[in-house]
């Protein structure tokens, strides 16, 4: 027992310094992944875009009841964007799949009169109308590889409508091939070089550049920018495999408010919805979280005719469809910032903290025990107390000569380790054959011819020369001499003597 709980210091010091070296090898790659239980939910409001407060309608938004008057009208507006990411099949150890619905509501508008309303937004299942305060919703699925945070095909869609009940989602989806960028988190270890992003009101990847450093809340953030080209979204085809509704519309010159050489007001002009972008994400490079998001859209009506055929006043001619600076909201920031702040904590626990205490712990224990064992082997060596045989009662006759009762006379008959283990029998101690195994042959004292000491000297009598026997007799003095002159022990004499 007492050798088992010698050795316990060293089998747990030696488990920590196991652990310490494991844990950053294996249990921290299986924190570096994309988390099955992720949840992002972010809010963006518009904001003037020279960073000014207190404008209330610092947006401009297509009137779309102007469709069925005189004029086409543009309001100034407030709108919020809202976008909630959550984990959904297919997701396994390998892969994890996003599924992130997104809305941008009109919070309220105000016309050239400076009239100001608060449109209202009507249920899920019911019809809507122009005046509607939903403004444009889809819901967009991504696989992506859970280590590279890339996508990797498995699901990549985008559901433009609302699908009926008893109608698969996937009937209402198109379809996006070739899909690569970055989107919801950037993949760990960000470093400062252009990465793809992937834009889903153009439907493309875009790269986005690194332009510096910013702190936020603490946190140090990568900035990247990127610039989505201008793209003719009535090109990009609903899940019937048409324009989208809105992204193609055909009105007369009035309407449209041109005029000018070459244009009458009757003529049909036909004019496509445009779409271009400047997004700022701000990454926090180690976990790849996405802390801060600034988004420049502007979506517009043009002539997708360009050519020297087309009047000037048309080919030159655009009408807002939706101008607005997108910026995450306060709260948005914060939440980010905490979920980053943890994964960090935890990061930075199993690669570095962890592995340091337990290797400190393991390196301590292993000490304790390296002292332990020295103090062991230093009493060992220093016990200086004989036996508990017969031998000290052998000694102690020879030293003093003494005579009487407590001399210890040899039995011919009993062999000396025997006398060694009755006498520590006597004494009540059980000696282990591996404990100080040196203390279990008796010491044995040549003796010698003192005078007057008769008590303590046997003689031998040496064989005559001629006899090559090899026994000799030993011939005991008369004190010592057995009664029975036939009890003379012999010895084999050793080889060589």
């Amino acid at each position: 027992m007492r050798r088992l709980w010698l050795a316990l210091p060293a089998f747990l010091g030696a488990a920590c310094i196991a652990a310490a070296i494991a844990i950053p090898l294996f249990l921290v790659p299986q924190l570096r992944v994309v988390p099955l239980d992720l949840d992002i939910t972010s809010v963006a409001t518009t904001v003037p875009e020279d960073g000014s407060s207190g404008d209330r309608f610092p947006a401009r938004i297509f009137d779309r009841c102007s469709v069925s008057e005189r004029k086409a009208r543009v309001l100034d507006a407030h709108a919020t964007q809202q976008r909630r990411s959550v984990i959904v099949d297919p997701s396994d150890k390998r892969q994890a799949t996003l599924q992130s619905a997104q809305t941008v509501q009109i919070d309220r508008v105000r016309d050239a009169a400076g009239n100001e309303t608060d449109p209202s937004m009507a249920a899920a299942d019911s019809e809507r109308k122009c005046d509607d305060g939903l403004l444009t919703a889809n819901i967009d699925r991504v696989s992506v590889n859970r280590k590279s945070s890339v996508p990797n095909g498995t699901v990549s869609s985008l559901q433009l409508e609302a699908a009926p009940e008893g109608v698969n989602p996937k009937d209402v989806s198109v379809d996006l091939p070739d899909r690569k960028g970055f989107q919801y988190k950037f993949g760990f270890d960000v470093k400062k070089r252009s990465y793809l992003y992937y834009d889903t009101n153009t439907r493309q990847d875009i790269p986005v550049n690194f332009k510096g450093e910013k702190d936020i809340n603490g946190i140090t953030t990568y900035e990247f920018v990127g610039d989505v080209p201008e793209t003719d979204v009535s090109g990009l085809p609903n899940a019937q495999g048409e324009a989208a509704i809105g992204t193609i519309l055909t009105m007369p010159a009035s309407w449209w408010g041109i005029s000018g050489r070459g244009v009458k007001p009757t003529d049909k002009i036909t004019m496509h919805r445009y779409a271009t972008a400047t997004r700022h994400v701000f990454v926090e490079p180690e976990t790849g979280t996405i802390i801060d998001g600034v988004e420049d859209q502007h979506q517009f009506f043009r002539s997708p005719d360009q050519s020297s055929d087309t009047p000037a006043p048309v080919r030159d001619f655009r009408m807002d469809v939706l101008k607005a600076r997108f910026k995450w909201s306060d709260q948005t920031v914060s939440n980010q910032s905490a979920k980053a702040d943890d994964y960090l904590g935890q990061l930075k626990l199993g690669s570095f903290w962890l592995p340091l205490i337990l290797g400190i712990v393991g390196v301590l224990l292993l000490g304790l025990w390296g002292f332990l064992m020295w103090r062991a082997r230093r009493d060992r060596d220093g016990d200086d107390t004989p036996p508990a045989d017969d031998t000290t009662a052998w000694d102690d006759a020879e030293t003093t000569g003494s005579t009487g009762p407590g001399r210890h006379e040899v039995d011919p008959t009993v062999p000396v380790a025997g006398a060694a283990a009755a006498g520590a029998g006597a004494a009540g101690t059980s000696l282990d054959p591996w404990d100080r195994p040196t203390e279990q042959i008796p010491r044995v004292d040549t003796p010698t011819d003192e005078p007057g000491d008769d008590t303590a000297t046997q003689t031998f009598t040496q064989p005559p020369a001629a006899d090559d026997s090899e026994t000799q007799t030993l011939r005991p003095t008369d004190e010592f001499r057995p009664t029975d002159d036939d009890d003379t022990q012999h010895f084999r004499r050793p080889p060589g003597e």
